[in-house]
């Protein structure tokens, strides 16, 4: 349930529901840093699940050092549009997600998910947008198109990926 207060959406608890790519197009936040993130309740429910054993569901364990199916991780990523006509023949604006792909020199072509939003802020920057995802369908997508997917990668400190100018840029192209 949402509620409507001076112009601003809101959620029945009380927090306005506004994209962090606007605070790009506006200029900096005003406040001095982002609040903690809250902990997702997919989290809590991915724990509640009984870990899957081999055999378990047609799949088996996973080995040693390599993150259940299930996993949560952060990847680079941004949405993309595509410009279409309805049912009705009226034109429409259809959105999806674009993986951001790296050359990597071990691995190729490679998407680089992180177990912590943190570590992916530490990797790229505050503007690089993201998604979450499981690193399980993630992983499957890429190895049938060649690639793989590296998990905390160390990247090499330099310009970053997104700047909150190319930001602003974006949200500009794609109004």
């Amino acid at each position: 349930m949402t509620t409507t207060t001076r112009g601003k959406e809101e959620t029945a608890v009380g927090e306005p529901n506004r994209s962090r790519l606007l605070d790009y197009t506006q200029g900096a936040p005003a406040t001095p840093a982002p609040p903690a993130p809250r902990r997702s309740s997919l989290l809590d429910l991915a724990e509640a699940t009984p870990v899957a054993r081999a055999g378990a569901a047609g799949r088996p364990g996973p080995r040693p050092g390599v993150p259940a199916y299930e996993t949560a991780v952060f990847v680079p990523a941004h949405p993309r549009y595509v410009d279409a006509v309805d049912e009705d023949g009226r034109p429409v604006r259809v959105p999806f997600v674009v993986y951001e792909l790296f050359d990597h020199p071990a691995h190729h072509t490679a998407v680089y998910a992180f177990s912590t939003l943190e570590k992916l802020v530490a990797a790229f920057g505050e503007a690089q947008p993201w998604v979450g995802t499981s690193i399980g369908p993630l992983a499957e997508a890429l190895s049938e198109r060649g690639g793989t997917v590296v998990l905390d990668p160390k990247v090499a400190r330099g310009r970053p990926n997104w700047r909150p100018a190319d930001l602003a840029a974006y949200t500009r192209e794609v109004r």
